[in-house]
């Protein structure tokens, strides 16, 4: 039974002032720390294998144990089932494809930014999808993002060996963001009706699914070595980043208001690049400095919380 207007709206101020306890407050650093390494530890897995491949074990990992997290509920309603079959190609066969394409050819820390680039699309499909307005700070945060962009592109553009950036790269990393960004705004619309575990999961499957021949493809073609580091990349990067992340992210939210438990993002560049300047050696200079701290001021703004009137607008 769905609670009157005025009790939700009362519980959702009494959840949106509950403060955040210290336990909280580590699983938030922790997850910022698992998925701001996934970049870097990508590319250390990149270096022996090729990115189909490496994509696929990551998820060949991932899915069983994801399904534990299906048990008691409700199952994916046959209806639904092509459009969670299309978010699930567009979240892994383009996003997460991508992405490893374009790690592959950028520096680990120009992928590790540009990779946060992503809340930035989505506030633009927020506003056409959703019907979301754009405040003036919004568009100007966008605008920022960009032209830090712009510049951390070309910081490392003359690096070689497991640091060189190509021309290709950064297109791949901004496609990635694209995809992403739109599999979480048409994510919100299935969740909505279907739940976050169900929809998550069964998109990754069919995702997963679709990825299978593109990956035996490369891999009959394209010679590689599954090392022990290697394997380790894509066991971090199945068991921690996307299982140990979806379950910490989930229990995150339903101990912490949403915005604050976004704010986590801001934290993900800062140990990604840092791991990079320690495992790869990447250069990060001034230019790169004022080109990260564009693209975190751009997207703070972007993602900023809309007017209370509105807020409250949309709970009545």
């Amino acid at each position: 039974m769905s609670q009157p207007a005025s009790a939700t709206t009362s519980s959702a101020a009494t959840y949106a002032s509950r403060p955040v306890t210290l336990m909280s407050f580590w699983a938030m650093l922790l997850l910022a720390l698992m998925w701001g390494l996934s970049i870097p530890v990508t590319k250390l897995g990149l270096v022996t294998m090729p990115p189909l491949t490496l994509t696929a074990i990551r998820f060949a990992v991932a899915i069983p144990l994801m399904m534990l997290l299906l048990i008691g509920k409700k199952p994916l309603p046959w209806k639904a089932v092509p459009a969670v079959v299309c978010l699930g190609i567009l979240g892994i066969g383009v996003g997460q494809v991508a992405q490893t394409f374009g790690v592959a050819g950028t520096s680990a820390s120009i992928g590790t930014i540009l990779s946060a680039t992503i809340p930035l699309f989505i506030v633009l499909f927020a506003t056409l999808r959703l019907k979301q307005v754009a405040s003036p700070l919004q568009i100007l945060g966008v605008a920022s993002a960009f032209a830090g962009i712009v510049l951390v592109a070309w910081e490392n553009s003359g690096a070689t060996g497991t640091s060189v950036t190509t021309a290709l790269g950064p297109a791949w990393m901004l496609v990635s963001a694209v995809a992403v960004a739109f599999y979480y705004v048409w994510s919100v619309e299935l969740t909505t009706k279907h739940g976050t575990v169900v929809v998550a999961t069964w998109s990754t499957f069919f995702g997963f699914v679709a990825l299978i021949p593109w990956a035996a493809w490369e891999a009959s073609y394209t010679p590689f070595e599954i090392t022990g580091t290697a394997l380790g990349a894509a066991l971090y990067l199945g068991l921690v980043v996307t299982v140990a992340g979806l379950f910490l992210w989930l229990r995150i939210l339903r101990e912490v208001p949403a915005p604050i438990a976004a704010s986590v993002q801001y934290l993900q560049p800062v140990f990604g690049i840092a791991a990079s300047a320690w495992m790869f050696g990447d250069r990060i200079g001034t230019q790169f400095i004022i080109g990260v701290g564009l693209i975190l001021s751009g997207v703070a703004l972007a993602i900023r919380s809309r007017p209370a009137r509105q807020v409250r607008k949309s709970l009545d």
